[in-house]
């Protein structure tokens, strides 16, 4: 292996531990937010903060317009002061948020489609220009190679204060305590991510905002900021749906099982920071079979990491869904569906990692046939439940396997479009994850016929990962696979 290579592997790796370790504070603090929502709030409440926050965070994600993954690209070839491109991206991204933000504003019911809400649920939208700066300011961070602020920033301000203050505004407002607990929490995050974004890059040198720059900056990045939509939106299409098929109390249980889920999610977030900025460098060398390599090699990372996260969460699910109470156990079947669309999704998102810069437009049509088949699948089956006559955790149980076959067939697309773009194999699959998942299933059974209920969670969920993970580290996890594990490359 070059030295590059070994200091790419060695980037990745270093990102890789750090972030993970802000995977497991943000699991921490996540499942008490969710107990709190849960029993004080009740699933109507849940419900509808749900609602609302599928399209706050839609907003949010629109106004970074793609500017999480190009700053990168920027930052690399551009000439001018780091900080001016910060500067830059900062303020393109600040108008759109306040137009978004004054325009929800006075028109809640985008927001809140049932019509209930407070006035401190419209001071929701408040939200959408801290979580933009939070994005850009963690993504100029990553190129630098610094991850521990997104860790501080996501994994354990932003979370712990959301449960804290979730736990404390309830006996203050029952009725939007989770808003206003959201809204605390959006803030505290962005003030830990832009501290440190000074003492990194400092403030901008003789720059001047300037409007065909800016203008030019947002179309150069139209269509990152497409891909990244519809990448996101992939995730929030099932509860946007919902929301007009099911009532509050069902999306309430809907979301509790798609929180859980989604945790493994965060597990690309792991390397994605840092991915980027080793791609671009790469890319600028003309080293496609470099970016290959590294691609496959993270790509069979998250898949083994979220195969059995999703193991441990899935088998004993009713255990899992009934932290939120006996209302949520029926969406069991949801939340296994979640868990497995995650693990068949990882191969999409390494390979658009790198696709964003090589491929946009072709990324971006094959994700918007992604959306468009999630959507059709997603109503489709919800139909076909109403028509059989089940209960609304049916609905959602539909929803949760539309997803699951769609990110399926977008793994399988992406995947073969890389490979082509850059004439180098794209593979992260594995026959040792077969291996593995075997004996993690029968411990699972095991533990889910002879255990009590709190035995299944405090034991079985040890006991699956333990066993699976001794599996793939012998049989699936090579020399280059165990550096991830290593602080110095060549020990």
């Amino acid at each position: 292996m070059s030295e590059a290579a070994q200091q790419d592997i060695q980037a990745l790796a270093k990102g890789g531990r750090t972030n993970f370790m802000g995977f497991l504070l943000r699991l921490a603090a996540r499942l008490p937010f969710l107990f709190i929502a849960s029993r004080m709030y009740g699933k109507e409440s849940l419900g509808r903060f749900a609602s609302a926050l599928v399209i706050v965070e839609l907003a949010g994600q629109l106004c970074t317009l793609g500017q999480k993954r190009g700053l990168a690209q920027r930052l690399a070839m551009d000439g001018d002061h780091p900080a001016n491109s910060v500067a830059d991206a900062m303020l393109l991204s600040s108008l759109i948020a306040l137009v978004f933000s004054l325009g929800l504003y006075f028109l809640p019911g985008l927001v809140y489609p049932s019509g209930e809400y407070t006035q401190t649920d419209r001071l929701l939208v408040l939200a959408i220009l801290p979580a933009t700066l939070t994005d850009i300011a963690l993504s100029a961070l990553a190129y630098r190679y610094d991850v521990a602020t997104s860790v501080r920033s996501r994994a354990v301000v932003e979370p712990w204060t959301l449960s804290l203050a979730a736990g404390a505004l309830f006996y203050l407002d029952r009725t939007s305590g989770l808003s206003a607990a959201y809204i605390l929490s959006i803030f505290t995050a962005a003030l830990v991510a832009l501290v440190p974004l000074y003492r990194s890059y400092g403030l901008p040198s003789q720059w001047r905002p300037h409007p065909l720059r800016i203008g030019r900056l947002a179309l150069l990045n139209l269509p990152l900021a497409a891909a990244d939509a519809v990448e996101w939106g992939t995730r929030k299409l099932d509860i946007f749906v919902l929301r007009f098929f099911a009532g509050d109390g069902a999306l309430g249980v809907y979301y509790f099982a798609q929180q859980v889920a989604t945790l493994p999610q965060k597990l690309k977030t792991s390397f994605e920071p840092i991915l980027g900025p080793v791609i671009t460098r790469n890319l600028k060398e003309g080293n496609f079979a470099a970016i290959a390599q590294q691609v496959s090699q993270v790509g069979f990372w998250i898949t083994a990491a979220q195969m059995g996260i999703a193991l441990a969460l899935a088998i004993p699910g009713e255990g899992v869904m009934g932290l939120g109470g006996p209302d949520f156990v029926g969406g069991t079947g949801a939340l296994a569906f979640l868990l497995m669309a995650e693990v068949v999704a990882s191969t999409a998102v390494v390979s658009e990692a790198a696709l964003v810069y090589v491929a946009r437009l072709r990324n971006l049509w094959v994700s918007l046939f992604t959306i468009a088949l999630q959507a059709g699948l997603t109503v489709a089956g919800i139909e076909l439940v109403k028509e059989l006559g089940l209960n609304q955790n049916f609905r959602a149980a539909a929803a949760a396997g539309a997803l699951m076959l769609s990110l399926g067939i977008a793994s399988l697309i992406k995947s073969r479009l890389l490979a082509r773009v850059l004439k180098q194999p794209i593979n992260n699959w594995r026959w040792a994850l077969v291996w593995a998942v075997a004996p993690a299933v029968v411990v699972g059974w095991g533990a889910t016929r002879y255990l009590p209920e709190w035995a299944e969670l405090l034991v079985g969920i040890p006991a699956i990962l333990l066993v699976y993970g001794w599996v793939i580290w012998h049989k699936g996890f090579g020399p280059e696979d165990r550096v991830l594990f290593r602080k110095n490359v060549g020990g």
